[in-house]
């Protein structure tokens, strides 16, 4: 194997960026590159460690000995390691031998720009290209016509590895999801699919939300075009993808990003700063340039190479606080004496304004559980930019509420309505999540109370409710078909409860919500809006029955809601409308096809010249025994 050669794939603009923390596509230059210089073919290395004595590539090709191919510094001033070395070929396995000129310190590093890596518990950073023909040219020209925030933004977030496995309980490939993933998630009509971090990671029970590949695609699952194809088929099928991102930390592990060239490269050096008590991992340095540049090349890098439409951004809250997590004396107030931490607030706003401006068509989304003002709001008016936010306060608020017996519920239905004093302040996501099915929470189904029969009645009424609330909406796995045992990632969601015609009822119900969801325009085009929302009554306490009107921008296509949280049967029971004619039952989640008893408004009802509820007109409905009834005028 030839010694390596001088070689750079850096302008003098490219380091200038760098250094200003504006080059957001240093994927393309640091890193491993199939080239060929001189009519030579191998492969070009480039990686940042200014705090290095020496950077040698160790690998396979020279039984992973120190000094047998060292890099060369620039003369620069900006701690990047490069050279060519001829004849290693994609699929080369490969480390970085870093010593440090802090007490000649050496540490063996995976490649933080490693297209592809080896399948843990192996560490090793492969030569890896990105070459695919992609095949969804029609989705990416009008993706913007899905994405946009007043189209139906309906989301299945799903953990790869526990989705479903096979006959011997082995993770499908990404090519096995490019088939069935596909056709599920088209079947059930959800919008986009969101996945939890793919991005590779050494230990499973983090579930990925501990990273050392940034810019590889986890070989458990297959190679990086394989994840190309999952990607592609989605769009194909007319399926958005959004990718969790977790620029929030990073393990301690020693083959990745911390204490990298012998030094607190990545992370920051206050340990105040720099540590995350609750995980047990490295903060990233917001405030050094070229972290900056690394983390928003890696969202770019997603968005470009791999077509992904939208980023959810990971425990944002935790970023945003000086003191999260910490007590009194372990945290240090910004210079103006506050706790929100000043440089997570400026990177932010980089983030997003750099996706924004380079990408149509996509969206961020803060998982934000604090009252953090202005996240989703443009960086020109003052705000963080994203695109939405998590609605916590509404989750946490509806499943207290939905887990009381019925009996007590008229004295608890401000834990519904007080979602609605807040609910245009951003642009929310309603999230039932992973988060909601673990550590002894139960699963959804598991938290609604009564009998059997009660439990399901009372989940569909859940995702009525859900459905036809202001916002976009996000169902984990298995909540879709009803699963009852909380989430294990080791193993596989429950299919064999379809079997069982409950569970069935709530897959169709969910199928049938999207679908409502997707039709009705009174149902997404305002859902970030106040214009879209108006109660007809929220204080029938005692009857524990709200209603409300869903609005578009035609007031010809509004529809009405009637939520009943009761299981007793409320007939002839009046609700004022703004307007004349009639009204058509559109959904009901008491449908015997559901699983539910059949009470139904079967025929057109008509709406009479008799004032209620503040309104001119009136009409009279049989709401069913815990039920969501939806309605269109006609």
């Amino acid at each position: 194997m030839s010694q390596v050669q001088p070689y750079s794939l850096f302008t003098d603009f490219d380091i200038d960026l760098f250094k200003a923390g504006k080059h957001f596509r240093l994927y393309e230059k640091l890193g491993a590159h199939l080239i060929e210089v001189d009519g030579v073919k191998g492969t070009y290395f480039a990686v940042w460690a200014p705090s290095a004595r020496s950077v040698s590539v160790v690998g396979d090709f020279n039984y992973w000995i120190q000094g047998e191919h060292l890099l060369q510094v620039r003369w620069d001033s900006s701690g990047i390691w490069e050279g060519f070395i001829p004849g290693l070929e994609k699929g080369t396995t490969y480390k970085y031998k870093i010593q440090s000129n802090n007490g000649g310190v050496i540490t063996e590093k995976a490649d933080p720009f490693a297209l592809y890596c080896e399948h843990p518990p192996h560490t090793a950073s492969v030569i890896w290209d990105l070459n695919y023909d992609w095949k969804d040219k029609n989705w990416m020209e009008t993706r913007k016509g899905h994405n946009d925030l007043d189209k139906p933004y309906s989301v299945y977030e799903v953990h790869l590895g526990s989705w479903k496995r096979n006959a011997e309980g082995k993770f499908l490939t990404y090519l096995e999801l490019a088939t069935e993933l596909v056709n599920y998630v088209k079947e059930t009509g959800f919008t986009h699919v969101e996945f939890m971090p793919i991005m590779e990671y050494p230990y499973d029970p983090s579930w990925g939300y501990q990273l050392v590949g940034y810019f590889a695609p986890t070989s458990r699952f297959g190679k990086p075009q394989d994840f190309m194809v999952l990607v592609d088929k989605l769009h194909q099928a007319g399926i958005g993808v959004i990718l969790d991102w977790v620029p929030s930390h990073f393990p301690e592990d020693s083959h990745g990003l911390g204490f990298f060239d012998g030094s607190n490269l990545f992370e920051h050096p206050d340990r105040r700063k720099g540590y995350h008590p609750d995980w047990k991992s490295l903060v990233f340095n917001y405030g050094r340039n070229e972290v900056r540049a690394f983390l928003i090349s890696n969202a770019i890098f997603w968005l470009q190479q791999y077509h992904v439409d939208g980023l959810r951004v990971d425990a944002v809250a935790s970023m945003l606080y000086l003191d999260y997590s910490r007590n009194e004396g372990e945290w240090e107030p910004n210079i103006f004496g506050g706790r929100e931490n000043l440089d997570t607030i400026s990177f932010l706003k980089d983030f997003n304004e750099a996706v924004y401006s380079n990408f149509e068509g996509v969206q961020t989304i803060a998982e934000e559980s604090t009252s953090f003002s202005m996240v989703s709001r443009p960086t020109f008016v003052g705000g963080l930019g994203f695109g939405m936010k998590w609605m916590m306060g509404w989750m946490h608020d509806t499943l207290e509420y939905f887990q009381k017996e019925t009996v007590y519920r008229k004295y608890h239905q401000n834990d519904l309505t007080f979602s609605m004093t807040y609910a245009f302040s951003e642009n929310f996501m309603l999230p039932l999540s992973h988060d909601e099915v673990v550590y002894g929470k139960k699963s959804i189904a598991g938290r609604m109370p009564g009998d059997e029969w009660q439990k399901f009645a009372n989940l569909r009424l859940l995702y009525g409710y859900m459905f036809t609330h202001p916002g976009s909406k996000l169902l984990f796995m298995g909540s879709e078909f009803g699963q009852s045992a909380e989430w294990n990632f080791e193993g596989s969601l429950d299919w064999h409860l379809l079997q069982y015609d409950l569970h069935e009822g709530i897959k169709k119900t969910i199928t049938d919500l999207n679908a409502l969801y997707k039709t009705y325009p009174a149902l997404h085009e305002k859902q970030f809006s106040p214009e879209g929302f108006e109660w007809i009554n929220y204080s029938d306490h005692q009857n524990a029955v709200m209603s409300y009107i869903r609005k578009g921008h035609n007031s010809k296509e509004d529809v009405v809601v009637v939520c009943n949280f009761t299981q007793v049967v409320r007939e002839k029971y009046r609700i004022g409308l703004p307007q004349k004619g009639k009204l058509e039952e559109i959904f009901n989640s008491d449908a015997s096809v559901y699983g539910g008893s059949g009470v139904l408004n079967s025929s057109k009802l008509v709406i009479e010249a008799s004032p209620y509820d503040g309104r001119e007109y009136s009409v009279e409905l049989t709401l069913p025994p815990l039920s969501v009834t939806v309605y269109k005028f006609s």
